[in-house]
């Protein structure tokens, strides 16, 4: 005999799963903000939006991103289909996908951007999560470091969108070709041990001394010393003189030299050299930068990017010249939160329609749709309350003006609009009304 259970079904949790937001309509004026300052500010420079699934073959992250991302950081399943499948974990290597599938079609130079969702399985803390959404900026095709410069310059404008000033801010550079040669030619490690070195560099302000000159006594030996001499120099010039002579003018170096000479000549001053960047995606082929907040509520990068030469060739149809960077909602927020920038909730109306009388709803309705057409944001409260509490909800909602529709509306058509700030009322008709 079937017996239904006694037991009450558990109750489900109102939270969000770890790691993740909820945007409730004030959070998300914030956020309709900051994707406005980058659509707005990023377009201004001619770039085109463009999108893609959050879903992506796990391979593609191997390939790109590296082991240690892909096992460590990212949300990784089988479908049904027995395929292994990854939630985006950053936009890059979808759009090098992209750009190689059409390469033969697109216009070079080509500038796209992005606003993806991505998806981090790491410890939430202060200015990072799970989830979030990332502006991308990208341009291919251009091999000269104007590239370069074009980027950062679009980041700095966004950094002061946010409420910074330049000396709130700083951009930090550094180049894998200067790493490379360090690593390789002057220390002599192969391309296991010389990945594994930059790889601790990257970790190099996560971790401590102790454990960071251990990391590199490991792979360096005795060499170890001069390596560490080499990295804790105060500026660019200390670094170079640390180096061989007959380098001091390598590639890389020149390189650096060159975008910090074409950002001043934008008025972009507040940009140092900083050999600890490497950047953790190991697809980076020359200069790497990190816009970088020096509040010290923050002290973290607000974004960071860098040339990436070789990513299409891994699609097997030759090399594109490509730079771009990333910045994510969280930074963006707590900058905004840390410089009091925030902007202030918006009403969600410009006008609430306070209906006196249900027998007046189809007036009140067909009203709306005339303001609405007018380009005026119109709300129809249709909650049958008393009209008090009528005007009490549109004042909560900060909407600014009200009309109220009675009897008399409806047959004189004479409409009384009041402004909820000063008490100021003007009869209008339905033809006439404006904001």
């Amino acid at each position: 005999m079937y017996h239904m259970s006694l037991h009450k079904p558990k109750k489900l949790s109102t939270d969000a799963y770890k790691g993740v937001r909820d945007f409730f309509p004030t959070e998300m004026a914030v956020e309709k903000k900051i994707f406005d300052i980058w659509r707005t500010t990023v377009e201004t420079y001619g770039y085109e939006e463009y999108g893609a699934s959050v879903l992506e073959p796990a391979e593609l992250y191997r390939a790109k991103s590296g082991e240690e991302i892909v096992n460590e950081q990212t949300y990784t399943f089988t479908d049904r289909g027995d395929r292994e499948v990854t939630l985006r974990p950053e936009m890059t290597p979808t759009l090098a996908r992209m750009v190689a599938a059409k390469k033969r079609e697109l216009v070079f130079p080509l500038r796209w951007y992005s606003i993806p969702n991505l998806f981090r399985y790491e410890q939430p803390q202060r200015g990072r999560v799970r989830e979030h959404w990332q502006l991308n900026v990208d341009i291919f095709g251009v091999e000269s470091i104007n590239a370069e410069i074009e980027t950062i310059n679009i980041a700095c404008d966004i950094t002061r969108a946010y409420g910074l000033k330049d000396t709130d801010f700083e951009v930090r550079l550094n180049n894998r070709k200067v790493m490379n040669y360090v690593t390789r030619d002057v220390y002599g490690l192969n391309e296991d041990a010389a990945h594994k070195l930059s790889k601790l560099i990257d970790k190099k302000d996560k971790i401590k001394p102790e454990a960071f000159e251990m990391g590199a006594t490991e792979l360096l030996g005795d060499k170890a010393q001069s390596f560490l001499t080499l990295l804790n120099s105060k500026n660019f010039e200390d670094f170079t003189s640390n180096l061989p002579q007959t380098k001091e003018e390598h590639v890389g170096l020149a390189e650096i030299r060159s975008v910090i000479d074409g950002l001043e000549k934008l008025g972009i001053t507040n940009v140092r050299f900083d050999q600890t960047l490497m950047r953790g995606f190991d697809y980076y082929t020359g200069v790497v930068f990190e816009v970088f907040d020096l509040n010290p509520i923050n002290r973290r990068a607000v974004f960071g990017g860098g040339r990436y030469d070789d990513l299409l060739s891994l699609f097997g149809n030759g090399k594109v010249s490509a730079v771009g960077f990333g910045t994510g909602d969280v930074i963006a927020r707590d900058l905004m939160e840390t410089y009091n920038t925030v902007p202030s909730s918006t009403p969600s109306a410009d006008i609430a329609l306070i209906i006196i009388g249900e027998q007046n709803t189809p007036f009140a309705l067909d009203l709306a749709q005339t303001l609405r057409s007018k380009k005026i944001r119109t709300v129809v409260d249709l909650s049958n309350k008393k009209i008090s509490d009528q005007i009490k909800n549109a004042d909560k909602r900060s909407i600014l003006r009200i009309i109220c529709i009675g009897d008399e509306e409806v047959k004189t058509g004479k409409l009384r609009v009041k402004n909820m700030s000063t008490g100021e009322e003007i009869v209008c008709t339905e033809e006439t009304i404006s904001l």
